[in-house]
Protein backbone atom coordinates (compact mmCIF):
# COMPACT_ATOMS: atom_id res chain seq x y z
CA UNK A 1 0.00 0.00 0.00
CA UNK A 2 0.99 3.62 -0.55
CA UNK A 3 0.04 5.65 2.51
CA UNK A 4 -0.04 9.43 2.78
CA UNK A 5 0.64 10.54 6.34
CA UNK A 6 -0.77 14.05 6.85
CA UNK A 7 0.97 15.79 9.75
CA UNK A 8 -0.23 19.33 10.60
CA UNK A 9 2.88 20.09 12.61
CA UNK A 10 6.56 20.86 12.02
CA UNK A 11 7.71 17.29 11.53
CA UNK A 12 10.23 16.13 12.73
CA UNK A 13 10.83 17.64 16.13
CA UNK A 14 11.96 15.79 19.21
CA UNK A 15 8.76 15.27 21.19
CA UNK A 16 5.90 12.84 21.64
CA UNK A 17 3.47 13.56 18.81
CA UNK A 18 6.30 13.55 16.27
CA UNK A 19 7.79 10.36 17.67
CA UNK A 20 4.44 8.63 17.15
CA UNK A 21 4.25 9.85 13.53
CA UNK A 22 7.83 8.76 12.87
CA UNK A 23 7.64 5.33 14.46
CA UNK A 24 4.30 4.54 12.83
CA UNK A 25 5.83 5.36 9.44
CA UNK A 26 8.90 3.24 10.13
CA UNK A 27 6.80 0.30 11.32
CA UNK A 28 4.63 0.44 8.19
CA UNK A 29 7.73 0.59 6.01
CA UNK A 30 9.06 -2.49 7.78
CA UNK A 31 5.96 -4.36 6.55
CA UNK A 32 6.69 -3.28 2.99
CA UNK A 33 4.32 -0.33 2.69
CA UNK A 34 5.31 3.00 1.15
CA UNK A 35 4.76 6.06 3.36
CA UNK A 36 4.93 9.71 2.31
CA UNK A 37 4.59 12.42 4.96
CA UNK A 38 3.05 15.79 4.07
CA UNK A 39 3.75 18.41 6.72
CA UNK A 40 4.59 22.04 7.50
CA UNK A 41 7.66 23.67 5.98
CA UNK A 42 9.69 23.66 9.19
CA UNK A 43 11.15 20.56 10.82
CA UNK A 44 13.98 18.07 10.41
CA UNK A 45 14.14 15.60 7.54
CA UNK A 46 14.33 11.90 8.42
CA UNK A 47 16.53 9.56 6.34
CA UNK A 48 14.50 6.95 4.51
CA UNK A 49 11.12 8.69 4.75
CA UNK A 50 9.87 10.89 1.87
CA UNK A 51 8.65 14.22 3.25
CA UNK A 52 6.73 16.86 1.29
CA UNK A 53 6.59 20.30 2.91
CA UNK A 54 4.40 23.36 2.50
CA UNK A 55 5.68 26.75 1.51
CA UNK A 56 6.55 29.02 4.46
CA UNK A 57 4.40 31.94 5.46
CA UNK A 58 6.31 35.08 4.42
CA UNK A 59 5.54 36.95 7.64
CA UNK A 60 6.39 34.27 10.22
CA UNK A 61 9.21 31.83 9.52
CA UNK A 62 10.32 31.07 13.08
CA UNK A 63 7.94 29.76 15.70
CA UNK A 64 7.90 27.34 18.60
CA UNK A 65 5.75 24.28 19.09
CA UNK A 66 2.32 24.65 20.62
CA UNK A 67 -0.92 26.43 19.87
CA UNK A 68 -0.59 29.61 17.81
CA UNK A 69 -2.88 31.75 15.69
CA UNK A 70 -0.33 31.29 12.91
CA UNK A 71 -1.37 27.64 12.65
CA UNK A 72 -4.48 28.72 10.75
CA UNK A 73 -2.24 30.02 7.95
CA UNK A 74 -0.05 26.94 8.13
CA UNK A 75 -3.12 24.73 7.74
CA UNK A 76 -4.27 26.69 4.70
CA UNK A 77 -0.87 26.10 3.12
CA UNK A 78 -1.04 22.44 4.12
CA UNK A 79 -4.44 22.15 2.43
CA UNK A 80 -3.05 23.62 -0.79
CA UNK A 81 -0.08 21.25 -0.70
CA UNK A 82 -2.34 18.25 -0.07
CA UNK A 83 -4.51 19.07 -3.08
CA UNK A 84 -1.44 19.32 -5.32
CA UNK A 85 0.00 16.06 -4.01
CA UNK A 86 -3.29 14.19 -4.50
CA UNK A 87 -3.62 15.54 -8.01
CA UNK A 88 -0.20 14.18 -9.00
CA UNK A 89 0.01 10.91 -7.04
CA UNK A 90 -2.11 7.90 -6.20
CA UNK A 91 -2.51 6.80 -2.60
CA UNK A 92 -4.45 3.94 -1.05
CA UNK A 93 -5.00 5.51 2.38
CA UNK A 94 -4.59 8.87 4.07
CA UNK A 95 -3.44 8.55 7.68
CA UNK A 96 -4.32 11.96 9.14
CA UNK A 97 -2.81 13.06 12.43
CA UNK A 98 -4.51 15.36 14.93
CA UNK A 99 -7.88 17.04 14.44
CA UNK A 100 -6.56 19.54 11.91
CA UNK A 101 -5.24 16.73 9.74
CA UNK A 102 -8.47 14.74 9.99
CA UNK A 103 -10.59 17.77 9.05
CA UNK A 104 -8.40 18.78 6.11
CA UNK A 105 -8.08 15.26 4.71
CA UNK A 106 -11.72 14.27 5.20
CA UNK A 107 -12.96 17.33 3.30
CA UNK A 108 -10.34 17.73 0.58
CA UNK A 109 -9.73 14.07 -0.29
CA UNK A 110 -13.38 13.27 -1.01
CA UNK A 111 -13.08 13.71 -4.79
CA UNK A 112 -10.39 11.00 -4.83
CA UNK A 113 -12.46 8.57 -2.70
CA UNK A 114 -9.45 7.75 -0.55
CA UNK A 115 -10.25 6.36 2.90
CA UNK A 116 -9.13 8.65 5.71
CA UNK A 117 -7.93 7.24 9.02
CA UNK A 118 -7.84 9.73 11.89
CA UNK A 119 -4.93 9.31 14.33
CA UNK A 120 -6.53 10.77 17.46
CA UNK A 121 -4.02 11.86 20.10
CA UNK A 122 -6.31 13.72 22.49
CA UNK A 123 -9.05 16.32 22.60
CA UNK A 124 -8.31 19.39 20.46
CA UNK A 125 -10.28 21.70 22.76
CA UNK A 126 -8.67 20.36 25.90
CA UNK A 127 -5.23 20.87 24.38
CA UNK A 128 -6.07 24.48 23.50
CA UNK A 129 -7.30 25.04 27.05
CA UNK A 130 -4.16 23.49 28.51
CA UNK A 131 -2.00 25.75 26.35
CA UNK A 132 -4.18 28.72 27.40
CA UNK A 133 -4.91 29.51 23.77
CA UNK A 134 -8.61 29.74 24.61
CA UNK A 135 -10.50 30.33 27.86
CA UNK A 136 -13.03 27.99 29.48
CA UNK A 137 -16.69 28.83 28.85
CA UNK A 138 -15.75 31.32 26.12
CA UNK A 139 -17.30 31.56 22.66
CA UNK A 140 -14.02 30.28 21.21
CA UNK A 141 -14.16 27.24 23.50
CA UNK A 142 -17.70 26.46 22.38
CA UNK A 143 -16.68 26.88 18.73
CA UNK A 144 -13.74 24.51 19.01
CA UNK A 145 -15.86 21.95 20.87
CA UNK A 146 -18.27 22.06 17.93
CA UNK A 147 -15.50 21.75 15.34
CA UNK A 148 -14.01 18.84 17.26
CA UNK A 149 -17.39 17.15 17.51
CA UNK A 150 -17.89 17.41 13.74
CA UNK A 151 -14.33 16.36 12.89
CA UNK A 152 -14.61 13.17 14.93
CA UNK A 153 -17.44 12.06 12.58
CA UNK A 154 -15.78 12.82 9.25
CA UNK A 155 -13.06 10.16 8.74
CA UNK A 156 -13.70 6.57 7.74
CA UNK A 157 -12.00 5.20 10.89
CA UNK A 158 -10.32 6.48 14.04
CA UNK A 159 -7.20 5.18 15.77
CA UNK A 160 -6.64 6.45 19.32
CA UNK A 161 -3.41 6.67 21.29
CA UNK A 162 -5.07 5.18 24.40
CA UNK A 163 -7.79 2.66 25.15
CA UNK A 164 -9.48 5.23 27.38
CA UNK A 165 -9.79 7.60 24.41
CA UNK A 166 -11.19 4.77 22.27
CA UNK A 167 -13.89 4.04 24.85
CA UNK A 168 -14.75 7.74 25.09
CA UNK A 169 -15.06 8.14 21.32
CA UNK A 170 -17.10 4.96 20.94
CA UNK A 171 -19.55 6.35 23.47
CA UNK A 172 -19.74 9.58 21.45
CA UNK A 173 -19.83 8.12 17.94
CA UNK A 174 -21.68 4.86 18.44
CA UNK A 175 -21.50 2.77 15.27
CA UNK A 176 -21.13 5.82 13.01
CA UNK A 177 -17.33 5.53 12.73
CA UNK A 178 -15.21 2.48 13.69
CA UNK A 179 -12.79 3.28 16.50
CA UNK A 180 -9.78 1.19 17.44
CA UNK A 181 -7.15 1.74 20.13
CA UNK A 182 -3.60 2.08 18.84
CA UNK A 183 -1.52 2.74 21.96
CA UNK A 184 1.84 4.44 21.61
CA UNK A 185 4.79 2.10 21.24
CA UNK A 186 8.50 1.93 21.88
CA UNK A 187 11.51 0.44 20.16
CA UNK A 188 12.99 -1.77 22.93
CA UNK A 189 16.19 -2.32 20.94
CA UNK A 190 16.90 1.41 21.02
CA UNK A 191 15.53 2.16 24.48
CA UNK A 192 17.22 -0.38 26.74
CA UNK A 193 18.84 -0.11 30.18
CA UNK A 194 22.29 -1.26 29.01
CA UNK A 195 22.55 1.42 26.30
CA UNK A 196 25.27 3.20 28.32
CA UNK A 197 28.25 1.58 30.01
CA UNK A 198 29.07 2.44 33.61
CA UNK A 199 31.92 4.65 32.42
CA UNK A 200 29.71 6.46 29.89
CA UNK A 201 27.13 7.05 32.60
CA UNK A 202 29.73 8.64 34.89
CA UNK A 203 31.06 10.81 32.06
CA UNK A 204 27.62 11.97 30.96
CA UNK A 205 26.61 12.79 34.51
CA UNK A 206 29.78 14.80 34.95
CA UNK A 207 28.96 16.77 31.80
CA UNK A 208 25.79 17.99 33.51
CA UNK A 209 27.48 18.58 36.86
CA UNK A 210 26.04 15.47 38.50
CA UNK A 211 28.18 13.31 40.78
CA UNK A 212 28.30 9.53 40.22
CA UNK A 213 26.59 8.79 43.55
CA UNK A 214 23.83 11.40 43.38
CA UNK A 215 20.28 10.05 42.91
CA UNK A 216 18.82 11.39 39.66
CA UNK A 217 15.18 11.86 38.70
CA UNK A 218 14.59 12.23 34.95
CA UNK A 219 11.86 13.87 32.89
CA UNK A 220 11.76 13.93 29.08
CA UNK A 221 9.13 15.82 27.13
CA UNK A 222 7.66 19.18 26.24
CA UNK A 223 8.18 21.84 28.88
CA UNK A 224 4.53 22.88 28.80
CA UNK A 225 2.27 23.69 31.73
CA UNK A 226 0.00 20.73 31.07
CA UNK A 227 3.05 18.46 31.38
CA UNK A 228 3.18 19.36 35.07
CA UNK A 229 6.59 21.07 35.04
CA UNK A 230 5.40 23.44 37.74
CA UNK A 231 4.49 20.47 39.93
CA UNK A 232 7.88 18.89 39.27
CA UNK A 233 9.60 22.06 40.49
CA UNK A 234 7.40 22.16 43.58
CA UNK A 235 8.21 18.51 44.33
CA UNK A 236 11.92 19.27 44.02
CA UNK A 237 11.53 22.16 46.48
CA UNK A 238 9.70 19.91 48.95
CA UNK A 239 12.46 17.29 48.95
CA UNK A 240 15.17 19.93 49.21
CA UNK A 241 13.43 21.47 52.22
CA UNK A 242 13.55 18.03 53.86
CA UNK A 243 17.31 17.95 53.37
CA UNK A 244 17.27 15.27 50.69
CA UNK A 245 20.05 15.15 48.14
CA UNK A 246 18.31 14.72 44.77
CA UNK A 247 19.16 15.94 41.27
CA UNK A 248 16.45 16.42 38.65
CA UNK A 249 17.41 16.13 34.98
CA UNK A 250 14.66 17.93 33.04
CA UNK A 251 15.03 17.33 29.31
CA UNK A 252 12.95 19.16 26.73
CA UNK A 253 11.77 22.43 25.28
CA UNK A 254 10.39 25.12 24.71
CA UNK A 255 10.36 27.71 27.51
CA UNK A 256 13.61 26.59 29.14
CA UNK A 257 14.44 30.13 30.27
CA UNK A 258 10.98 30.64 31.77
CA UNK A 259 11.12 27.42 33.77
CA UNK A 260 14.70 28.12 34.79
CA UNK A 261 13.46 31.35 36.37
CA UNK A 262 10.62 29.51 38.13
CA UNK A 263 13.08 26.95 39.52
CA UNK A 264 15.44 29.73 40.62
CA UNK A 265 12.62 31.52 42.45
CA UNK A 266 11.74 28.22 44.16
CA UNK A 267 15.36 27.80 45.27
CA UNK A 268 15.96 24.53 43.46
CA UNK A 269 18.94 25.44 41.32
CA UNK A 270 21.29 23.66 40.77
CA UNK A 271 19.20 20.70 41.99
CA UNK A 272 17.25 20.93 38.73
CA UNK A 273 19.29 20.74 35.53
CA UNK A 274 17.53 21.91 32.37
CA UNK A 275 19.20 20.35 29.35
CA UNK A 276 17.08 21.97 26.67
CA UNK A 277 16.11 20.05 23.58
CA UNK A 278 17.36 16.46 23.43
CA UNK A 279 17.52 14.78 20.03
CA UNK A 280 15.36 11.67 19.85
CA UNK A 281 18.42 9.63 18.89
CA UNK A 282 20.15 10.73 22.11
CA UNK A 283 17.16 10.16 24.39
CA UNK A 284 18.15 6.61 25.50
CA UNK A 285 21.61 7.73 26.64
CA UNK A 286 20.17 10.66 28.57
CA UNK A 287 17.47 8.56 30.22
CA UNK A 288 20.16 6.07 31.24
CA UNK A 289 21.43 8.70 33.69
CA UNK A 290 18.30 8.39 35.81
CA UNK A 291 17.39 6.24 38.79
CA UNK A 292 13.72 7.24 38.78
CA UNK A 293 11.48 8.82 36.12
CA UNK A 294 8.57 11.20 36.62
CA UNK A 295 5.48 11.79 34.46
CA UNK A 296 3.50 14.63 36.05
CA UNK A 297 1.28 15.18 33.01
CA UNK A 298 -2.01 16.87 33.86
CA UNK A 299 -3.97 16.29 30.65
CA UNK A 300 -6.75 13.71 30.98
CA UNK A 301 -7.21 13.12 27.24
CA UNK A 302 -3.72 13.03 25.69
CA UNK A 303 -1.52 9.98 25.49
CA UNK A 304 1.74 9.73 27.39
CA UNK A 305 4.19 7.95 25.13
CA UNK A 306 7.22 9.02 27.16
CA UNK A 307 6.20 6.49 29.80
CA UNK A 308 6.89 3.65 27.38
CA UNK A 309 10.41 4.99 26.89
CA UNK A 310 10.83 5.02 30.67
CA UNK A 311 9.50 1.47 30.88
CA UNK A 312 11.81 0.17 28.15
CA UNK A 313 14.73 1.79 30.01
CA UNK A 314 13.67 -0.13 33.17
CA UNK A 315 13.02 3.13 35.01
CA UNK A 316 10.54 2.94 37.89
CA UNK A 317 8.11 5.79 37.34
CA UNK A 318 6.14 8.20 39.52
CA UNK A 319 3.16 9.57 37.62
CA UNK A 320 0.05 11.61 38.14
CA UNK A 321 -2.90 9.26 38.12
CA UNK A 322 -4.46 9.82 34.68
CA UNK A 323 -6.13 7.22 32.43
CA UNK A 324 -3.33 7.19 29.85
CA UNK A 325 -0.53 6.85 32.39
CA UNK A 326 -2.30 4.11 34.32
CA UNK A 327 -3.01 2.34 31.03
CA UNK A 328 0.71 1.87 30.45
CA UNK A 329 2.08 1.48 33.98
CA UNK A 330 -0.81 -0.52 35.42
CA UNK A 331 -0.16 -1.81 38.92
CA UNK A 332 3.58 -1.19 38.54
CA UNK A 333 3.31 2.60 38.61
CA UNK A 334 3.77 4.80 41.66
CA UNK A 335 0.88 7.25 41.48
CA UNK A 336 0.08 10.66 42.88
CA UNK A 337 -3.29 12.42 42.62
CA UNK A 338 -3.21 14.72 39.61
CA UNK A 339 -1.77 18.11 40.48
CA UNK A 340 -0.63 17.07 43.97
CA UNK A 341 3.03 18.09 44.19
CA UNK A 342 3.44 16.81 47.75
CA UNK A 343 2.27 13.33 46.73
CA UNK A 344 4.58 13.47 43.72
CA UNK A 345 7.50 14.25 46.03
CA UNK A 346 6.52 11.44 48.40
CA UNK A 347 6.41 8.95 45.53
CA UNK A 348 9.88 9.95 44.34
CA UNK A 349 11.27 9.77 47.88
CA UNK A 350 9.79 6.31 48.46
CA UNK A 351 11.48 4.92 45.36
CA UNK A 352 14.82 6.56 46.12
CA UNK A 353 14.73 4.99 49.58
CA UNK A 354 14.11 1.49 48.19
CA UNK A 355 16.74 0.46 45.62
CA UNK A 356 15.56 -3.14 45.66
CA UNK A 357 12.02 -2.11 44.83
CA UNK A 358 13.32 0.14 42.05
CA UNK A 359 15.19 -2.75 40.49
CA UNK A 360 12.20 -5.12 40.59
CA UNK A 361 9.78 -2.55 39.22
CA UNK A 362 12.20 -1.59 36.47
CA UNK A 363 12.64 -5.19 35.33
CA UNK A 364 8.89 -5.79 35.27
CA UNK A 365 8.18 -2.56 33.39
CA UNK A 366 10.84 -3.39 30.82
CA UNK A 367 9.29 -6.82 30.28
CA UNK A 368 5.83 -5.36 29.64
CA UNK A 369 7.20 -2.72 27.24
CA UNK A 370 8.93 -5.41 25.18
CA UNK A 371 6.01 -7.84 25.16
CA UNK A 372 3.06 -5.49 24.70
CA UNK A 373 4.15 -2.15 23.24
CA UNK A 374 6.40 -2.74 20.24
CA UNK A 375 5.73 -0.60 17.17
CA UNK A 376 5.57 -3.77 15.07
CA UNK A 377 2.30 -4.64 16.84
CA UNK A 378 0.98 -1.17 16.03
CA UNK A 379 1.79 -1.64 12.35
CA UNK A 380 -0.27 -4.83 12.22
CA UNK A 381 -3.25 -2.99 13.72
CA UNK A 382 -2.91 -0.09 11.26
CA UNK A 383 -2.63 -2.40 8.28
CA UNK A 384 -5.68 -4.36 9.39
CA UNK A 385 -7.75 -1.15 9.60
CA UNK A 386 -6.54 -0.01 6.18
CA UNK A 387 -7.42 -3.36 4.60
CA UNK A 388 -10.92 -3.36 6.07
CA UNK A 389 -11.58 0.09 4.66
CA UNK A 390 -10.20 -0.78 1.24
CA UNK A 391 -12.44 -3.84 1.16
CA UNK A 392 -15.56 -1.73 1.79
CA UNK A 393 -17.85 -2.12 -1.29
CA UNK A 394 -18.95 1.54 -1.23
CA UNK A 395 -15.37 2.82 -1.25
CA UNK A 396 -14.38 0.30 -3.92
CA UNK A 397 -17.22 1.49 -6.15
CA UNK A 398 -16.36 5.17 -5.62
CA UNK A 399 -12.67 4.58 -6.37
CA UNK A 400 -13.56 2.58 -9.49
CA UNK A 401 -15.71 5.45 -10.78
CA UNK A 402 -12.88 7.87 -10.04
CA UNK A 403 -10.42 5.78 -12.08
CA UNK A 404 -12.89 5.57 -14.97
CA UNK A 405 -13.29 9.35 -14.94
CA UNK A 406 -9.52 9.78 -14.98
CA UNK A 407 -9.21 7.38 -17.91
CA UNK A 408 -11.89 9.23 -19.88
CA UNK A 409 -10.36 12.62 -19.20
Amino acid sequence: MHILSLAPTSFFSDYGCHVRILEEARALQALGHAVTIVTYYKGNDVPGIPIIRTAPTPWHRDYEVGSSRHKFAFDVLLSIRLLRVLARNRFDVIHAHLHEGALIASVLARPWSIPVVFDYQGSLTDELLQHRFIKPHSAACALFRRVEHITNRLPHAVLTSTRHAADTLRAELGSRVPVEALPDGVNPHTFRPDVASAQQRVQLRARWGIAPDEPVVVFLGLLARHQGIGNLIEAAAILKAEGRRVRWLVMGYPGVEEWHQVASAAGVLPEIVFTGRVAYANAPLMLALGDVAVAPKLSLTEGSGKILNYMAMALPTVAFDTPAQREYLGSLGVYAPSGNSMALARGVASLLDQPGRRRVLGEQLRRIAVQQFGWDRAAVIMTSVYQRLLADPKLQTARSHRRQDETVS
